[in-house]
């Protein structure tokens, strides 16, 4: 589907079942690519199907990258079609799990929040935010819509503001402040007949479209391209004129922090890693029809396997291994002189 086609003119199950084929076609990313088939059946309003597509994930051989996003996103979607107490369930085993990504966090504190179980979801994200941002100075881009999503039903609770909901409040960039676009009493004004009423929640709802515009624009992360050891080897052995480019295995993850530490001080969100290997790297230089030896591919490359769901996010959250791929926590291998 083209990033600019209209919600409206989509044909969801058409788009489903062409993610699926090419899920056959790169096993690889079938993960991502079934998860987005998943997506369009809930658009097209056949919910069983894309239950089906969550439990042929969650039942495959495959090892899943985010086995816990799948099941928040199953049991979202069991309980808009009558599976409460599956879905409760579920959502249970997700908290007890404490995952360390923000995303099954919010999709299951947005599960509860949808069915007023307000009280439940702000336990939810507030569980999820102390998890995955207690002593971090600053919060990744992946955990924002946590801390706005917690903002927002604290705001509904009538619940006083506390450290987070003023971090979600300097966080969020838009000229209506959270506050005002949180505010229970929208709603009232949506039923009035007084046009300055009218007219008011009119800008709030331009504003909260724009926030949301604004993370559409972003459908994947700024990526930097990634090489284990045994994959840089092949691929500088198959292809020696890349030796200019990674001249040691050590000096390309340091190149790598470096990079991403640079692009974060400049104010570069929602960055990520990809992780290459020569085999997709040559397939990807033969559908461009240029050579591997090409330096100037391996942007073009990394940029694709993020489009395909392949990034992992930095800076990895808090107690998570490193992005190289040592075992060791981030804080005791690339992230020991990290500020962020």
């Amino acid at each position: 589907m083209r990033p600019d086609t209209p919600a409206e003119n989509v044909d969801h199950p058409a788009e489903a079942a062409r993610l699926e084929r090419t899920a056959g076609l790169y096993p690889e990313d079938a993960e991502a690519l079934l998860l987005q088939a998943a997506a369009h059946l809930e658009l097209a309003g056949d919910r069983p199907a894309a239950t089906a597509l969550y439990d042929r994930l969650l039942s495959s051989s495959l090892t899943l990258e985010n086995p816990y996003l799948v099941r928040a996103l199953k049991a979202s979607n069991l309980w808009e079609y009558g599976h409460e107490a599956e879905a409760r369930a579920i959502i249970e085993g997700v908290r007890a799990a404490s995952p360390r990504d923000p995303a099954p966090w919010v999709i299951v504190a947005e599960a509860l929040e949808s069915h007023d179980e307000l009280e439940q979801a702000q336990e939810t994200f507030t569980e999820g935010a102390r998890l995955l941002l207690t002593d971090v100075p600053e919060p990744p881009y992946s955990t924002h819509p946590l801390l706005i999503g917690r903002h927002r039903v604290r705001r509904m609770l009538g619940v006083a503001h506390d450290e987070w909901d003023t971090l979600a409040d300097t966080l969020h960039s838009m000229p209506i402040s959270l506050d005002e676009l949180h505010d229970p009493k929208r709603v009232w004004s949506l039923g009035s007949d007084n046009p300055a009423e009218l007219e008011a929640e009119i800008s709030r709802l331009r504003a909260e479209l724009g926030a949301y515009r604004e993370a559409l624009s972003r459908p994947f992360p700024v990526a930097v391209l990634h090489w284990t050891a045994d994959e840089l080897t092949e691929l500088v052995a198959a292809y020696p004129s890349l030796a200019l480019e990674y001249p040691s295995h050590e000096e390309h993850l340091a190149t790598i922090e470096g990079s991403l530490r640079e692009l974060s001080t400049s104010g570069t969100p929602n960055l990520g890693i990809v992780t290459g290997t020569v085999p997709s790297y040559e397939a990807f230089a033969a559908s461009e029809g240029a050579s591997p030896e090409d330096a100037t591919l391996l942007p073009q490359y990394a940029t694709t396997l993020a489009a395909r769901g392949r990034a992992v996010a930095w800076p990895p959250q808090r107690g998570a291994v490193c992005w190289c791929g040592s075992g060791l926590a981030y804080e005791e291998c690339h992230g020991v002189a990290s500020q962020f």
